[in-house]
């Protein structure tokens, strides 16, 4: 048996994961896949991101590697209020990527609710129960789909959010 190739991809999770450490492992997966599975969309969409790893170093390595012209990364939440606290690193990175990058905010009475997920054109996760961190990821279409039309739903209600900059005239 052959050793893995330096560098070689990780296979993206598949089926029901159960706690915070799976849902961290899961999300650090697909953002390590991304420049792999050469992915032109990415979105990103939960409540708030309080609990997503977005301000690990290992993160924005790995949205820096996929990262590139003609890629696009939507980020969908109530509010962004937590990133200036818990994920400075990636509101660095944001800075200087905001032009591939989309934030949306969609809250507010009879809105549709943010789901919490990740979607790409192959692959998905969504969390169904954010309290103990439970939910399902994989590649099956008709998954996909349904997640693609939730968080399709709430960019028709949202408005631009999280500026790059927060600098004034």
């Amino acid at each position: 048996m052959l050793p893995p190739e330096e560098g070689a991809s990780a296979p993206l999770p598949e089926g029901p994961f159960d706690g915070r450490q799976a849902f961290h492992a899961h999300l650090k997966t697909a953002m390590a896949e991304a420049a792999q599975q050469n992915w032109r969309e990415i979105v990103f969409s939960d409540p708030d991101f309080a609990d997503w790893p977005l301000g690990e170093r290992a993160a924005i390595e790995a949205l820096q590697a996929w990262a590139a012209s003609g890629r696009q990364l939507v980020l969908l939440a109530q509010h962004f209020r937590v990133f200036e606290r818990e994920h400075t690193r990636f509101v660095s990175w944001r800075q200087s990527w905001s032009h591939i990058i989309d934030a949306r905010a969609c809250h507010g009475p009879g809105l549709p609710l943010v789901p919490s997920a990740i979607w790409t054109p192959t692959w998905c996760l969504r969390r169904i129960d954010l309290d103990h961190d439970r939910g399902v990821c994989g590649t099956e279409p008709e998954r996909r789909r349904g997640l693609r039309e939730a968080i399709d739903e709430c960019l028709r209600h949202g408005r631009p959010a999280f500026p790059a900059s927060t600098l004034g005239l």
